[in-house]
């Protein structure tokens, strides 16, 4: 359940009165691993953010743990990394986030489980209780 902040009342100027726009704040439970867990100092986290988007999520984690450069990277030379295969079509399909919010090497960002760019990228919407993880190294093999 989302947890709206107080409603205001404000008067203009002409003495009408005026609503504020309502407030929301969503709570998920953050989980981070490797460089990132050691970088803030714990594993596993409850966190409350006014919002209810991972965009809105991850600038208000970021401004309370320095974490922001172990896991986004600002242009597209720093999401890569060298020794890939070059592949002109990977079979299947292939999201990736657009520049600016994509992830560093071996980096990623997971909600509930699943990789932040096969769902709606940063406006992924986020419900009170959601598992955001945080997570480098993150390594797949198959």
């Amino acid at each position: 359940m989302k947890t709206p902040t107080a409603e205001r009342a404000e008067t203009t100027a002409t003495g009408e009165t005026a609503a504020t726009a309502e407030r929301v704040e969503t709570t998920v439970e953050v989980k981070l691993t490797g460089h990132v867990r050691s970088a803030a100092g714990t594993h596993r986290t409850e966190f409350t953010f006014e919002g209810e988007t991972l965009r809105a999520f991850l600038d208000a984690f970021f401004a309370a743990y320095d974490v922001r450069d172990l896991v986004i990277a600002e242009r597209e030379a720093d999401a890569t990394t060298r020794g890939w295969a070059r592949v002109e079509r990977p079979p299947g399909t292939w999201r990736k986030n657009p520049e600016g919010e994509q992830t560093r090497p071996y980096a990623r960002v997971l909600v509930n489980g699943v990789f932040n760019e096969n769902l709606d990228g940063f406006d992924t919407r986020l419900e009170d209780g959601d598992r955001v993880a945080l997570m480098k190294p993150f390594l797949f093999c198959l």
